[in-house]
């Protein structure tokens, strides 16, 4: 099901007697989570054609798409499917540095030594019991071999260049008539980072989550 559309699993771990951890399939704390997300556009045409046998005013028809096929898998094996757009919100950047050993870049996003800034979390499977889940090997962070750092010079509001993202500023320059490139390429800095090239978003897809941002 989940290859059938694109997603992949991205690793996952088993939780602590001590942790705080969400609730499983039966409402104590789950004992195991598998992340599942995409690498690359792989889940795109997908979606597309999900998008297109749907109502047009969804809100969030990523989410949407994402839940239902996620959901499914959930219900198969017995687990429980969450999101990353769940309110409140779930630890999913920890829980994904925890299961792949990923480390943030200078944009925030996590770096992926092979799929470089172009990979995502849609969701997760959280069961009952211990399942097996490989430890993830170590892994270089590419980021610290980048002498460069174009991911911080290619923005013309300089978005990521200070302490944090000035998001303000950001919203402002994609929202404005020199933004163009932004709202129909993707941004950037994101696009400048040499890693992962193979995997870049295509340009419709980025447009899109560009248009999200800007809502």
């Amino acid at each position: 099901m989940l290859g059938r559309n694109g997603l992949v699993l991205r690793g996952g771990f088993r939780f602590g007697p001590d942790e705080a951890a969400p609730p499983g399939p039966a409402g104590l704390p789950a004992r195991s989570i598998l992340l599942v997300g995409q690498a690359g556009g792989a889940p795109w045409p997908h979606f597309l054609r999900w998008r297109r046998e749907q109502p047009p005013d969804l809100a969030d028809p990523l989410d949407d798409w994402a839940r239902q096929v996620i959901g499914a898998v959930a219900a198969e094996f017995g687990a429980r499917s969450v999101s990353p757009s769940d309110r409140p919100y779930l630890p999913f950047q920890q829980w994904a540095m925890r299961a792949e050993g990923l480390r943030p870049s200078p944009l925030g996003i996590l770096m992926h030594p092979r799929y470089g800034l172009w990979h995502a979390y849609r969701g997760a499977l959280l069961f009952d019991v211990e399942i097996p889940v490989q430890a993830p090997r170590e892994v270089i962070h590419l980021c610290d071999l980048c002498v460069g750092k174009p991911c911080l010079k290619s923005c013309p509001a300089d978005a990521h260049s200070g302490g944090g993202f000035a998001y303000q500023a950001c919203l402002d320059h994609v929202r404005g008539t020199a933004g163009e490139a932004c709202r129909t390429t993707g941004c950037l800095d994101r696009n400048a980072c040499p890693h992962g090239a193979a995997y870049r978003y295509p340009a419709d897809e980025q447009a899109f989550h560009m248009a999200a941002f800007m809502r």
